[in-house]
């Protein structure tokens, strides 16, 4: 098994279970829109459901099924990179695994359930309030950052090589 393959498979893996898990035990046991303090008002867990984008952006009618064509393209751009990446880039395979899997875990959130996805961590300050977000919401920021960082210390923002 190449390397690449010993870090992306088991980063997309245990972010999608830890999503799933999370979420599901979140769902579970909150009721929605009530704070519950973890970390004083700092970090609270909060049930929202998100039937938009990011930031709850694009709500309507269309959304659901247009996020989830994005979703699966972006996916399947994300497995080409994966594919052409050299087996020994370690660090292009976890900012994929990531990436790839905090996208699974939200496409499976809005293919199940009409009520969009569980989003739950809330962090800031009093009144002052980041978005609501999840495990899964981590992941793909993060990949996104060390994916950014993975080209950028290439030398050039481009594609692994045909």
């Amino acid at each position: 098994m190449p390397n690449k393959a010993r870090v992306f498979w088991p980063a997309a893996l245990c972010l999608l279970l830890a999503d799933c898990a999370s979420k599901r035990i979140v769902a579970e046991r909150l009721t929605p829109s009530v704070p519950h303090d973890v970390l004083g008002s700092a970090l609270r867990f909060t049930l929202a459901y998100n039937r938009g984008t990011a930031f709850g952006l694009a709500p309507g009618p269309t959304a659901r099924a247009a996020v989830v064509l994005l979703t699966c393209g972006a996916l399947a751009v994300l497995f080409g990179i994966y594919r052409r990446a050299a087996a020994s880039d370690r660090l292009l395979a976890l900012a994929l695994g990531l990436t790839v899997g905090g996208a699974l875990g939200n496409l499976t959130d809005r293919v199940r359930s009409a009520n969009g996805v569980v989003d739950f961590i809330d962090a800031g300050a009093g009144p002052v309030r980041f978005w609501i977000f999840n495990v899964a919401d981590v992941g793909v920021t993060t990949g996104a950052l060390l994916l950014a960082f993975a080209f950028w210390k290439r030398g050039a923002a481009t594609l692994p090589e045909a």
